[in-house]
């Protein structure tokens, strides 16, 4: 069983912070550090998106505008403290280039030296020339690519880490996040228009599939004897396939979370399912303090527990409706586009959902 340092990688508003109080629970043996990469993605010298490119004010009153993909890899290091596992939650699109670009090593990351050490973070202090960052749109880098990652980390720095995934219905997760970039919740997380390329389900899948693909994770799939298909590399770490959907975890949170900590290699106690008490409430609330607004729902809860009623099927007239009329007609249009540009990558994920 492997004892990396855990990164469930997900797309945003995937039930993902639920998902993650439960493990904030395990203080004992458990150290959650809560998305991490979106600093170096939005706001630092090294950012993939354009989300605030032309907003230097507000990239340097976050704090993170000098933060690259190493400083965020040093602050992993530095959480991993009193010898306790780690475990990240983090969007899986903070670490790919938008919209299909191709993936160039983040300038930080370039000398990397593979097979040195056993530390999460044996990187350089400083880059050669040929890889200074630079100023202005600092996307692409001029750096070089690694056959096949999807991602701007070093193949042999993303094997660092135990993954696993989290996904949701697009139908569930866009509306949701839509809700975060208009009035008046907009003033609240300081996403003011509403960005498709932030869906996120197209970098899951090619960050799953290039995993797979290397043999950091599979064949065999979490909860099931069954093995994948198209795994062409060989895997010597022991890491199943497992993604966790966010309906199954609603309609069952014990049976899901129960098979997902046998996966991960965590031991699994009903209590983990509760948070009702000052001090969990003080670690949630300092954890999810610098995205506001996304987190509420999850900070203000007191437990995990199976939905009283499953979800009810609707049909796509019906959900056009409701996003008209929570959104009007242009905002329900975009929903509706944002989400059929989805299906096709959550169907593929879903396949490979635990069953509990």
């Amino acid at each position: 069983m492997s004892n990396k340092p855990i990164f469930v990688a997900t797309h945003p508003r995937a039930c993902s912070t639920a998902f993650e109080r439960v493990f904030m629970t395990r203080t004992d043996t458990l150290q959650c550090v809560h998305e991490p990469f979106g600093d170096a993605f939005y706001f630092g010298p090294e950012r993939l998106s354009e989300r605030y490119e032309n907003d230097e004010k507000t990239r340097i009153e976050t704090g993170f505008s000098e933060s690259t993909f190493k400083t965020i890899f040093d602050r992993i290091e530095r959480e991993n403290s009193e010898g306790k596992r780690l475990f990240i939650k983090d969007i899986a699109h903070y670490l790919v280039p938008p919209n299909g670009k191709p993936a160039f090593i983040a300038p930080s990351l370039a000398s990397y030296r593979r097979g040195v050490g056993t530390n999460l973070t044996d990187l350089p202090s400083s880059v050669d020339g040929a890889t200074t960052l630079k100023s202005g749109p600092p996307y692409p880098y001029t750096t070089e690519a690694e056959p096949g990652n999807p991602t701007v980390v070093p193949k042999d720095l993303l094997n660092q880490f135990h993954f696993t995934f989290l996904i949701r219905h697009p139908r569930s997760s866009i509306p949701s996040y839509f809700r975060c970039t208009v009035p008046p919740l907009d003033e609240v997380t300081g996403f003011y228009n509403f960005m498709p390329s932030e869906a996120g389900y197209d970098e899951v899948r090619r960050v799953f599939d290039y995993l797979r693909h290397v043999g950091q994770v599979g064949p065999n799939i979490a909860g099931s004897a069954s093995h994948s298909n198209g795994t062409d590399g060989a895997n010597e770490s022991g890491v199943e396939i497992c993604v966790v959907d966010a309906d199954d975890l609603l309609d069952n949170p014990s049976g899901i979370i129960e098979a997902y900590c046998k996966s991960v290699g965590i031991e699994y106690t009903p209590k983990m399912l509760k948070w009702d008490n000052d001090e969990d409430h003080r670690r949630a609330k300092e954890a999810f303090e610098k995205w506001k607004g996304f987190h509420d729902d999850a900070i203000n809860s007191t437990e995990l527990k199976p939905r009283a009623h499953r979800k009810s099927l609707k049909t796509d007239e019906e959900f056009y409706a409701e996003w008209v009329a929570k959104f009007g007609e242009e905002g329900a249009k975009v929903i509706k586009e944002t989400v059929a540009a989805n299906m096709k990558d959550y169907e593929y994920m879903k396949k490979f959902a635990i069953k509990a």
